[in-house]
């Protein structure tokens, strides 16, 4: 049972998937970079539009996060769980995430950075 607030829960996870969305953005700008692609350009600036917001996002979290005195640490992680501590209001507690589930949730924060904040059209 944890004594954190639904809404306080959520800003500790972004703190926990997000950096992991910028670390993939990363290595997929290095990929791109070194690529054969014919025209790069707009795959580059897809993804350095996503980073930027995620980077953004991050900034508020952190803000958010050390107005309220909360902090997050990783603690350990094998090849099938990884443990966070959430220090909470003077509580610590202790979560196991399964890492299947991270990199599922990490994929679809990725999908909402890329597809439906990242990815403005304009007219042609």
């Amino acid at each position: 049972m944890t004594r954190i607030p639904e809404d306080d829960r959520n800003m500790i996870e972004k703190a926990i998937y997000l950096p992991m969305v910028i670390t993939v953005l990363n290595r997929d700008l290095k990929v791109i970079e070194l690529s054969p692609f014919k025209l790069k350009r707009p795959y580059l600036e897809l993804i350095e539009r996503a980073l930027k917001s995620v980077q953004e996002d991050l900034v508020e979290v952190r803000r958010y996060l050390r107005k309220e005195n909360i902090k997050v640490s990783k603690l350990n992680s094998d090849e099938s769980f990884t443990m966070y501590c959430f220090l909470y209001k003077g509580y610590e507690e202790h979560h196991n995430y399964f890492n299947p589930r991270l990199r599922n949730k990490t994929e679809e924060i990725l999908c909402h950075y890329l597809f439906q904040r990242g990815f403005r059209t304009e007219k042609i």
